[in-house]
């Protein structure tokens, strides 16, 4: 069944000539513009894009329809401004506080498409470390803020999940071991190691503690990702670190696999001003419906498995 987004997306490749563009402009992958495309012409049995390596180019047919679907955009627009001008959504402000490196690489397509359906809403972002964003949640200095590890009580809406990972210098035995295999934390606790924060209350030292063990040669602890790895380079000590910190050059270093797998999840959760924000609810509407079309794209710098929140897992009014 054809929605809006398909429509959107018509639009967007007439006028951009290229399925790649259209598709961040939308905010989907190129594979679901794809998708979507072939999906919309299987419906109407007609041909209406042509595409080659160069260029995406429009049939005789796809004018004709492409031409309806502005004058359809354009209605629904108008309606849309006079219900959401009703709701209070002609103008808004939400303050969402989020870690830099989820803001840049999970949400600028989301946010990038929900500003062209609510121009009037102003996004402001505050980054800052979890135990930063907890503070700003609790007295409501935040409306929305990404969490890591929220309990079901905070209906947290969740983005994604990353897997920690052992980095140890090659040089190291563990290092010959196959990461099927993986590294326990009880073989961890032992080593020489080196404590990467990331300036999060949530870190590896806190995992350990919770499973029971206690870092028996705690070398260096360090805020920055960076400064981390080029210490476990120089053989320091090993860490236990998440898996999209790790840096795209990793020579001298290699990455293991848990023994028992450990994850951190990122769930975005309303604070008490939120809750009650007309245009927080209008993020989350949207959070929802975009998930429901595709899931949010995954950049290779942050590999965080994206998976589908339950239908109940909303910011709750």
């Amino acid at each position: 069944m054809m929605n809006l987004m398909h429509w959107r997306l018509l639009v967007a490749v007439a006028d951009a000539g290229c399925v790649s563009k259209a598709a961040a402009q939308v905010g989907i992958t190129q594979s679901g513009a794809s998708q979507a495309i072939s999906q919309m012409e299987g419906m109407l049995g007609a041909k209406l894009l042509l595409r080659d390596r160069r260029r995406t180019t429009v049939t005789a047919i796809g004018e004709q329809v492409i031409a309806q679907a502005r004058r359809m955009l354009v209605e629904w627009e108008s309606i849309k401004t006079l219900v959401d001008a009703s709701r209070g959504l002609h103008a808004g402000r939400i303050k969402l506080a989020t870690f830099p490196s989820v803001f840049t690489s999970l949400l600028p397509s989301f946010l990038q498409s929900f500003g062209q359906l609510y121009p009037g809403i102003h996004l402001v972002s505050l980054d800052g470390t979890d135990e930063e964003i907890e503070t700003w949640l609790a007295d409501s200095t935040a409306d929305v803020g990404v969490v890591i590890n929220a309990g079901p009580e905070r209906e947290a809406f969740l983005l994604g999940r990353d897997a920690w990972v052992v980095v140890a210098p090659t040089k190291h035995p563990l290092s010959r071991r196959s990461s099927a295999i993986g590294v326990s934390l009880e073989e961890l606790a032992s080593e020489p190691y080196v404590l990467a924060t990331g300036g999060c209350r949530l870190n590896s030292q806190r995992l350990f503690t919770e499973a029971g063990y206690a870092l028996s040669d705690l070398r260096i602890s360090v805020r920055d990702w960076s400064t981390a790895f080029e210490l476990i380079r120089e053989g320091m000590g090993l860490s236990l670190v998440p898996e999209s910190m790790l840096p795209i050059a990793r020579q001298g270093l290699r990455a293991l696999n848990l023994a028992t797998p450990m994850y951190r999840e990122f769930g975005l959760v309303c604070s008490e001003a939120g809750r009650l924000s007309p245009a927080v609810h209008a993020l989350f509407d949207q959070l929802r419906r975009t998930r429901s079309v595709s899931q949010f794209p995954v950049h290779r710098h942050a590999p965080l498995e994206l998976r589908r929140a339950a239908p109940d897992q909303r910011c709750a009014p």
